[in-house]
């Protein structure tokens, strides 16, 4: 068994324009000063690293690890999630989405598609040459407006999807796998990837390809219904990357999963603070432990109701409240002995 390392902080909803969360020593400073072990780096905010540079130039990226330990923490992975977005968007998307690219790419969506493909190849090379084993992405999404139809979809509508959607990403993972890197997912509604059939739907499509994984996150899954802990089990093998976030689900007689478009404090399904949810955390360190989960415990802030700093600082107090200690020996080793064959024989009778 593996002790997770951490807490760590994914910093992408902390990047501001004030102090210190506008640049890279100042937000390192503080989250460390937060009680942090890492962080996770969105690799769009150019306030904290430059990624073609980074894929570029290992000198480069010692200076941004470098920096990150003097100021108390590690650097744990590189976020591509905003990339990752674009590399497939129904066109039903393309406004809501054309924000996430750069700008001479925006309104053209075959430009756009290309920048993010090109943008999440940077990141797996900046990863190697950082020294990290895990990249965060989302999987984008051709088929997500069809998810509950009215009318039924046509017959082999969500295979193309699929097809396409591998193809799309097939020439990434292999760049992944030159990398030495694991593409880890975030499992998320909104994406094609949004459950563990999906995520399967998908694997198949790429034959099993190794540097194909997952990023766990249980609060999209508590308000999908879908059983968080049993996934652990039966995805322990393909999860390389976890974010320690809540939620609660409390449904009425007005309103469920949907959420009747209403804002976030207004839905039945919402976002909490760690421990201020529904979310069982004893039970999933204690599976990540049994399971030697070999990653970090990633802090991913967002609530409804809490400030973010104060969020922030209760979730590292949180995860290290959670982190298991794994054991070095059976609690009963006091009452065992030396491999003895012929004592062994005689109480079994052969």
């Amino acid at each position: 068994m593996k002790t997770i390392k951490g807490p760590a902080l994914f910093l992408a909803q902390f990047a501001g324009d004030d102090a210190p969360f506008n640049t890279w020593d100042g937000i390192t400073r503080w989250a460390a000063d937060c009680g942090y072990k890492g962080v996770q780096v969105p690799s769009w905010d150019a306030r904290f690293i430059d990624l073609e540079k980074a894929a570029a130039s290992t000198d480069y990226c010692d200076e941004i690890v470098g920096l990150a330990a003097e100021n108390g923490v590690a650097v744990t992975e590189l976020s591509t999630h905003l990339q990752g977005q674009l590399v497939a968007v129904n066109p039903a998307y393309d406004v809501a989405f054309d924000a996430f690219a750069a700008p001479h790419v925006q309104g053209n969506p075959a430009a756009r598609q290309a920048w993010a493909v090109e943008q999440v190849k940077l990141a797996l090379t900046a990863s190697r040459n950082m020294g990290l084993t895990a990249q965060a992405t989302f999987s984008g999404a051709l088929a997500w407006p069809y998810v509950y139809p009215w009318p039924q979809r046509p017959a082999g509508l969500v295979d193309q999807a699929f097809d396409e959607l591998a193809s799309r990403w097939r020439p990434i993972l292999d760049h992944a796998e030159d990398c030495g890197v694991d593409l880890c997912y975030e499992i998320h509604p909104g994406e094609d990837l949004h459950d563990g059939v999906t995520f399967e739907m998908f694997l198949e499509r790429l034959g099993g390809h190794n540097r194909c994984n997952m990023l766990y996150d249980p609060s999209h899954y508590l308000l999908q219904s879908l059983d968080y802990l049993d996934n652990i089990d039966i995805y322990k093998d393909r999860i390389k990357m976890f974010h320690v976030k809540d939620a609660e689900f409390n449904p009425t007689g007005r309103q469920g999963v949907y959420g009747g478009y209403q804002a976030w404090v207004d839905r039945a399904g919402r976002f909490r603070s760690l421990g201020h949810g529904q979310v069982d955390f004893s039970a999933i360190f204690a599976k990540m432990a049994a399971n030697d989960f070999d990653g970090w415990a990633v802090v991913e802030w967002e609530c409804c109701l809490k400030h973010p700093e104060d969020g922030a600082r209760e979730g590292a107090q949180f995860v290290k409240d959670h982190i298991i200690r794994v054991t070095d020996r059976a609690f009963d080793d006091f009452a065992g002995g030396d491999v003895d064959v012929a004592t062994n024989n005689a109480m079994l009778g052969i």
